[in-house]
């Protein structure tokens, strides 16, 4: 196993940071994309203000995401239980002015090298795939 971090490019919002951090620090802000989600592959999707639970094929248990720190306009960190592997995500935002916000997603996960070689640049077009969608929001 090898502890792995892995950065998105940089995404530039159009809104102040303060708002940007409201919205992403409710995680039932989420339900609005829910409808996106593949019903074949996430089953028994539960979205509260502070945590994502959901049942995948392959898994037994329920997969729990949720917010597990914080600090005010600057950064929200998830944690992640029930997966086959350790997994932790930051967002991180840093007002450039009133309506110019920069945000950059890190994932820190132990994982097999097998298992590197096979996710390494899924993991990082996901990243940056987030980054897009999280631009693009009206906040």
């Amino acid at each position: 196993m090898a502890e792995l971090k892995y950065e998105s490019k940089i995404g530039q919002i159009n809104a102040n940071a303060t708002d940007v951090f409201a919205v992403l620090t409710n995680l039932e802000n989420l339900q609005r994309f829910a409808e996106h989600i593949p019903q074949d592959k996430v089953k028994e999707l539960e979205i509260t203000r502070d945590s994502i639970r959901f049942k995948v094929d392959g898994l037994a248990q329920k997969i729990s995401i949720g917010i597990v720190d914080q600090e005010e306009n600057k950064m929200i960190k998830y944690g992640a239980e029930n997966i086959p592997v350790p997994l932790n995500a930051w967002i991180q935002l840093k007002q450039m002015n009133e309506m110019d916000t920069r945000i950059r997603i890190t994932i820190k996960t132990d994982m097999p090298i097998m298992f590197r070689m096979m996710l390494d640049k899924k993991l990082q077009a996901g990243l940056d795939q987030a980054v897009d969608m999280l631009c693009n929001i009206q906040y």
